[in-house]
């Protein structure tokens, strides 16, 4: 198949480059006039000039698909009776505190078949990849018990089954502390369920961070999880928490949030191989500082943005309204935001050797937009239709 007449291809990395970091984000190529070639559902090849082919891009922009590193899209129900809590004054930590919030999503989620559950989970991942998302990520985390973790789990299995884009499973038992457990009580049940998800999981997550794990429980967990699951960690969204250093320690792939860091956090993700991931959906959403992204690229590091997709805290997976807030709240160049979205938030979940940039090789998980349309365009008019074609 070959793609012609496009107006820009945006993304072009060469071989090898699996993030981009410092000045790097700023930076992409970008041909005008262009024409790429897919061979067996990869990239085999691109360039420049009035080539014919299969398919007429009209001049249209081509640039990689999304890539959304951090969702809780299998959920049961909704939480929209506590947006009106939300809105009445109440924290996300009081909504939690009074036995709502995760708490609310797992009880509904315990009650819920496994095939309900992925029928309703079906409609937001479809969802996400009409609106350009080729690869996610997917916790657990709503079942805050052995048997409802791996239901779901299994539901993740069954997503990554029966869709055409790439999906990793993370089990994030560690999200709250199930009902009817002490802390302690509960810590020790996570641990013993790290065997039986390392059957279905990629990665293993936890919610260090006020009121909920500490570092000391994260550590235990991680230390448990050695060799069976990769880490992930969310950290920092409620208070500076720790969980960026212990997730270093313990060579998280990406540590999650980052709304409250210091320059401690900066300074102890420099020269290591875990991504700063950063969710401006909370932000967004629960009224929190946006992630310092401009000051972690400054001091050369890399930053990834993801949706968090949730019914608590981010109800969108919207990943071009993310790009948006990265440049209108968190002052990145619509190029450091795209990066951010695409070849970064695919590193942050393991990936990004096929996904999240127009290189030879890599799957061709494609964003064609209609003509007229470059990424600065895309972040500032972020309402306005602009996907043509999805292509994965």
């Amino acid at each position: 198949m070959i793609i012609y007449n496009i107006g820009l291809l945006v993304g072009i990395v060469p071989e090898g480059v699996l993030r981009k970091e410092g000045k790097e984000q700023g930076k992409t190529g970008i041909l005008e006039n262009a024409w790429l070639r897919i061979e067996d559902g990869r990239i085999a090849d691109f360039g420049s000039g009035s080539l014919k082919g299969d398919i007429d891009a009209c001049g249209g922009m081509l640039i990689p698909g999304f890539c959304d590193s951090h969702t809780h899209i299998v959920y049961a129900g909704s939480r929209d009776s506590e947006f009106l809590d939300k809105i009445n004054g109440l924290s996300y930590e009081e909504i939690a505190a009074r036995g709502g919030g995760i708490l609310n999503s797992a009880d509904l989620l315990n009650r819920t078949s496994e095939d309900e559950l992925l029928r309703q989970s079906m409609v937001r991942v479809k969802e996400m990849m009409g609106k350009g998302t080729v690869a996610m990520e997917i916790k657990s985390g709503y079942g805050l018990n052995p048997d409802a973790e791996m239901k779901m789990l299994r539901v993740i299995r069954r997503i990554r089954e029966t869709v055409p884009a790439a999906v990793k499973s993370t089990f994030l038992g560690a999200h709250a502390i199930g009902r009817g457990y002490s802390h302690k009580a509960y810590v020790d049940a996570v641990i013993g369920m790290i065997p039986e998800a390392a059957k279905w999981a990629d990665f293993i997550d936890v919610f260090c961070d006020e009121g909920f794990f500490t570092v000391e429980d994260t550590d235990r967990i991680l230390t448990a999880a050695k060799g069976l699951l990769t880490p992930k960690i969310h950290a920092n969204e409620l208070a500076v928490s720790g969980g960026v250093q212990v997730g270093v320690r313990h060579g998280a792939l990406s540590v999650d949030h980052l709304e409250r860091t210091t320059d401690a956090e900066i300074e102890a993700l420099k020269g290591s191989a875990t991504m700063p991931t950063m969710l401006p959906g909370s932000s967004f959403f629960l009224g929190l500082p946006y992630g310092r992204a401009k000051d972690f690229i400054k001091a050369g590091l890399g930053v990834a943005l993801a949706s968090d997709y949730n019914p608590g805290s981010s109800p969108s997976g919207d990943m071009r309204f993310v790009m948006a807030q990265g440049c209108i709240k968190m002052r990145l160049t619509p190029i450091e935001a795209f990066n951010a979205v695409t070849l970064n938030s695919a590193y942050a979940m393991g990936i990004s050797k096929d996904y999240g940039s127009i290189t030879p090789g890599k799957k061709a998980a494609l964003i064609l937009t209609e003509p007229g349309w470059d990424l600065t365009r895309m972040a500032y008019q972020y309402q306005t239709p602009c996907i043509r074609k999805v292509i994965q």
